[in-house]
């Protein structure tokens, strides 16, 4: 794999979304009662969400998903789930995904997107906060409940939110340069 053979589209195929659910189980190890569905991704892009795929070749190496959600009367997407074949890991496939999303946020009108993170999974951190310049500012305890996921240990789904406001200088400037903000513009720190 090169970060060439990577291309990153939207999912539309019946077939191109049974394989996101695919991934959920390979990548988490998930029982059936906690993979997001096959209608719900259907109808998740249906309805202005986003199933979008990172394919080397014809096979699905990566996929994020989002669903449209209003909070005080401003509209956003959040993004539920991102997964990443253990074999293309670290290779920038997840933050490539992160950056199809906004593009084809900012394309819909959308200036915001929310997502929740592990705070106990300090790559996922990296990535959301210093590569892609979301900020948290809320804090959940237990989330999801205690899951099935090996990955998960057992232990409660603490979650922080990551709000990635999509047309802000702080985001903006980080993706201009490619490397983290200047500290006056990074006003959150974990």
């Amino acid at each position: 794999m090169t970060p060439d053979s990577i291309r990153m589209r939207k999912c539309r195929e019946l077939d191109e979304m049974r394989a996101c659910v695919a991934l959920q189980r390979e990548v988490w190890n998930f029982s059936d009662i906690e993979v997001v569905p096959l209608r719900m991704l259907v109808v998740g892009e249906k309805i202005g969400g986003q199933v979008i795929g990172a394919f080397e070749g014809r096979e699905l190496v990566g996929f994020a998903f989002a669903i449209p959600g209003v909070r005080s009367g401003r509209s956003y997407l959040h993004s539920h789930m991102l997964a990443v074949r253990k074999s293309c890991q670290n290779a920038g496939v997840g933050r490539r995904l992160k950056l199809f999303q906004r593009e084809d946020a900012l394309a819909r009108g959308f200036e915001l997107m929310e997502w929740t993170f592990d705070p106990l999974e300090i790559k996922n951190a990296y990535l959301n906060i210093e590569r892609l310049g979301a900020v948290a500012q809320r804090y959940i305890v237990n989330q999801y409940g205690i899951t099935s996921s090996p990955l998960q240990g057992g232990l409660p789904t603490d979650r922080l939110v990551a709000e990635w406001w999509l047309k802000s200088k702080r985001v903006e400037s980080l993706l201009r340069a490619g490397t983290k903000p200047q500290q006056a513009l990074h006003p959150f720190r974990l």
